[in-house]
């Protein structure tokens, strides 16, 4: 893990941890971002991305006018951890795939160590020391066959300059996108319906048009998926409840 460098004074604002009272904020720095986005990730980070040259001071007062809003979001995320599901490698366990669930079977024999026949998830019984790793693999597995072709027409449509896109560990987020015209989406949204992972889509192919959540940004959004709001309000909630085992952090 890369150091993190502890923001000790005021002055142009820097990339590392700033302490706003009782609150540890992580700091990202983006050169061409044109204002002060403040996140509460999934397990409870709290992430600032700011433009470069901002004034420590600023962002210290941007975060202690959002207060309310982040301590809300924070009790917001101890509520969804505690409804986020621990799954057992047992017969009859149930994993989601594609908005749908499926009843996990261990079995003696299979060409794989896991696969879905004939609508039941099979799982070779000699995998069990390692079954976590298993079906996150076969969750990269499959994303990377289906995903390319319902990317497709959603770049055509909405002229993105999009290159390739591949199936990460990417700790608590959907997505993330280069300016390569790379999009990377979590093995974990391979769980939703499909409707919502067009919603994460759509959000990253509009990034490499604007990197920042504009109004611009929404407006791509919009154009494309005019109930983008309704979908993202669904990813919320249906997310919050999906299978997202430890370790989170990401991965190449």
């Amino acid at each position: 893990m890369a150091a993190v460098a502890v923001v000790e004074e005021l002055g142009p604002v820097r990339s590392g941890l700033l302490e706003v009272g009782r609150l540890e904020i992580d700091v990202v720095v983006v050169p061409d971002r044109g204002s002060v986005k403040l996140t509460v990730e999934r397990d409870a980070r709290i992430t600032a991305t700011v433009p470069a040259g901002l004034d420590t001071a600023r962002l210290i007062a941007v975060v202690r006018s959002r207060r309310r809003w982040i301590y809300d979001k924070l009790e917001e995320r101890t509520e969804e951890a505690a409804l986020r599901p621990d799954k057992e490698f047992v017969t009859g366990e149930g994993f989601h795939y594609l908005g749908r669930s499926y009843r996990l079977k261990i079995v003696d024999e299979a060409p794989v160590p896991v696969g879905l026949v004939h609508g039941r998830l099979l799982l070779r019984r000699d995998c069990l020391d390692h079954a976590r790793d298993d079906l996150i693999a076969w969750y990269r597995r499959r994303g990377s066959v289906w995903l390319p072709t319902r990317v497709e027409p959603w770049a055509q449509r909405m002229r993105a300059p999009f290159h390739n896109i591949a199936v990460r560990r990417l700790g608590y987020r959907w997505g993330s996108c280069n300016r390569e015209g790379g999009v990377n989406i979590h093995w974990a949204a391979m769980q939703l319906p499909s409707r919502l992972i067009d919603y994460v889509l759509v959000h990253e192919l509009a990034h490499l048009h604007k990197r920042d959540h504009s109004p611009e940004f929404w407006s791509l959004v919009g154009r494309a998926l005019p109930d983008y709001r309704e979908r993202r309000d669904q990813l919320d909630q249906f997310g919050a409840l999906l299978w997202l085992p430890e370790p989170v952090t990401s991965s190449k």
